[in-house]
């Protein structure tokens, strides 16, 4: 992983694609493998489940749009 650029309002990184399954497959587990009850989910990350639900989404069309590269 690489820093490209950082401001209060966002952070521009370069990941391998290896990354960005790893993260895929943490964000799943936590999302849906491990029981985290829903009001403990944001305590414990941050945000609530929809939140990690959706980065999960969009990290996966990622995934997906790096198999063609």
């Amino acid at each position: 992983m690489e820093t490209i650029a950082v401001d209060s309002q966002a952070v521009t990184l370069r990941v391998e694609r290896s990354e960005l399954l790893l993260l895929t497959n943490a964000l799943n587990e936590v999302s849906n493998g491990v029981d985290i009850p829903e009001w403990e989910f944001p305590v414990r990350l941050g945000e609530p489940r929809t939140s990690a639900l959706r980065l999960l989404d969009e990290i996966g069309d990622a995934v997906k749009a790096s198999e063609g590269s």
